[in-house]
């Protein structure tokens, strides 16, 4: 039993949880807004890289200004070489000092930037792990994962060229028109409404083709998940001599995405080029206007040097800035296509702290439930029953008849729609309690049986994390899968490949009765748990599900009737309500599906 202080801890982090989810899905059509609380989670690092940028964009300005102090020190400096031997020192000094910042701004950003993409990993990973079962079974799991990728992947080379190509190139940009304010303030307008227009007018373009950018985004995140489903069924494609057949069809979705690409990439190089053309236009013209002040005697050698340099810096500034503005919305657009479909509002999402279930004891009560999946016809159709603590229960009916769907009602996979009833554990309707703690009463062993492809060891503890060796060897004991432990090269560090790919379906299904045993939830759910398995392998499974069963409320779905035989009650359903309910014998003895199904000899 846990402890208050634990229990008070979880209900705080769930509150935490619950209040960042929804702030995060807040930001769903925002991705700017997004972006920014990523760089404000870490900001004496990020203000650190911005101190360091800074300096040296400073200190490469100011060698500039160096170099025509040494321009004009030439003339008389074989009079007084003090003075050059001044200026080319401060160069060097200069040179040295922005060399040094810039690579203090990258060591920075190393562990800076990094630290961002772990955050918005995980924290995407969170959110979209609080969905429904619903959002899984209607998106691909390769674009889901794609996606989550392409966020991060995108803030990270938003910083990226941010720090490196839009900063720089701005204060840059800032630092060249106030010198050479001092020179020529007429210049340095000019400089400032020209480069200012060139820039608007190119971040305004580069804004129009945000549509093309996201479609190329969300184009790619669908072939990534193309690759992952069809790799992921790669047996069954070979079974029905499908390569040829997939490798056209992917083909065509590959076909699909590149000229997204190839229309998004040239409407960049279009704005690329104007751009090109204007900065060469403008750059000769400002030559010709220092040359033309130097000619009339109003600069000096070093300032036509300055000027020319700064001028030439302020225009490179700006296509720089500009083309990293283009290249910025092109990855904001990425991060808004990831966040509009990671982020979308979870159907059942739960307010901040939700109170614990308190399993008094663990009876069950459907109260006039009602439902249906979006678009279809009712499953269940004013359904009631009650379930006593300790009861075995089985469910019996037709395929269709909703008995899958009353064990997703259980475990709050979906619920009831507002006035269509309601399910409750101990009197307390799930929809009022938090769902951890409604899982931590429930065990599951279902018909398919999911293993991660990690050592065996791990996939039995998973539901119990702190268990030790000895806790797992006792739960494979009681569960009748000791010999399967001892039969793998590693015993219980033996990987189990991709969904237990390197287990029998029977030596599959005795571990989850196992992970079921190690979680020791006082509800069981068992969900046709031997249907596929061969007689032999049956055999050995339900010796581990009769051991599993004692002491606690059992749910189950059986094909096999005769797996019902030593059950207290069976609950039969059609069309979605209860039409007949008792013990096995009484129901064999009178009318009905289930004696209809004895009598035709299915077992």
């Amino acid at each position: 039993m846990k402890d208050v202080g634990a229990s008070t801890a979880g209900r705080a982090g769930s509150r935490m949880r619950g209040r960042r989810a929804a702030i995060l899905a807040g930001y769903a059509r925002k991705p700017l807004v997004l972006l920014w609380q990523y760089v404000a989670g870490h900001p004496v690092a990020h203000a650190l890289v911005l101190v360091a940028i800074v300096a040296a964009v400073g200190c490469a300005l100011a060698s500039q200004y160096a170099l025509r102090n040494l321009v004009d020190a030439l003339p008389g400096g074989r009079a007084h070489p003090e003075v050059v031997l001044e200026a080319f020192l401060s160069i060097v000094a200069l040179l040295i000092a922005d060399g040094l910042f810039w690579r203090l701004a990258g060591w920075l950003s190393v562990r800076t930037f990094v630290a961002v993409t772990g955050d918005v990993r995980r924290q995407l990973f969170g959110y979209v792990a609080g969905h429904s079962p619903a959002y899984f079974s209607n998106i691909q799991p390769g674009t889901l994962a794609s996606r989550i990728s392409a966020a991060a992947n995108a803030i990270y080379t938003t910083e990226n060229t941010v720090a490196w190509k839009a900063l720089p190139s701005f204060l840059t940009m800032l630092g060249a028109i106030g010198i050479l304010g001092c020179i020529s303030v007429r210049m340095a307008m000019a400089l400032v409404l020209v480069s200012g227009c060139m820039a608007g007018f190119l971040f305004w373009r580069a804004s129009k083709g945000s549509a093309k950018q996201q479609q190329f985004a969300s184009l790619a995140a669908s072939v990534d998940g193309e690759l992952v489903d069809v790799i992921g069924n790669m047996s069954t494609v070979k079974m029905f001599v499908g390569v040829q057949y997939e490798s056209v069809r992917f083909g065509s979705i590959l076909d699909q995405e590149m000229t997204s690409r190839q229309i998004s990439l040239r409407y960049l190089e279009k704005l690329r080029l104007v751009h090109s053309v204007a900065t060469l236009l403008l750059s000769a013209g400002l030559l010709a206007w220092v040359i033309w002040l130097w000619t009339r005697g109003q600069a000096t050698t070093g300032d036509v040097v300055l000027v020319s340099s700064l001028g030439f810096a302020i225009l490179h500034g700006a296509r720089d800035l500009a083309g990293a503005l283009v290249d910025t919305t092109q990855h904001v657009a990425r991060l808004a296509d990831a966040a509009s479909a990671l982020l979308v509002m979870r159907e059942m999402d739960q307010p901040a702290g939700m109170r614990a279930l308190e399993l008094r004891d663990a009876n069950i009560d459907f109260e006039n439930v009602t439902f249906a999946y979006p678009g279809r016809r009712p499953v269940l159709d004013h359904f009631s029953v009650h379930i006593d603590a300790g009861q075995r229960v089985g469910l019996v009916g037709p395929s269709g008849a909703g008995k899958s769907t009353v064990l997703a009602l259980l475990q709050r996979a979906f619920d009831p729609p507002r006035g269509s009833g309601a399910v409750c554990i101990s009197g307390q309707r799930l929809c009022d309690v938090s769902l951890a703690s409604l899982h931590e009463a429930i065990g599951v062993v279902p018909q398919e049986i999911s293993l991660f492809n990690r050592s065996l060891f791990d996939n039995l503890r998973y539901g119990r994390p702190d268990a030790t060796e000895d806790d797992v060897l006792r739960a494979c004991e009681f569960a009748n899968c000791l010999d399967v432990v001892r039969s793998l090269p590693e015993g219980l560090q033996t990987m189990v490949g991709e969904r237990g790919s390197r287990l029998s379906g029977g030596q599959r299904q005795r571990i989850a009765i196992a992970r079921a045993f190690l979680k020791n939830a006082p509800i069981l759910l068992l969900d046709e748990a031997t249907s596929a398995l061969d007689s032999e392998s049956e055999a050995l499974v339900q010796v581990g599900l009769d051991a599993l069963m004692k002491g606690r409320t059992v749910v189950a779905i059986a094909h096999r009737l005769s797996t019902l035989q030593n059950f207290d009650r069976i609950v039969i359903i059609q069309h979605g309500r209860l039409v007949d309910d008792g013990a096995p014998l009484e129901l064999a003895g009178r009318p009905g599906i289930y004696r209809d199904v004895l009598l035709s000899g299915e077992r």
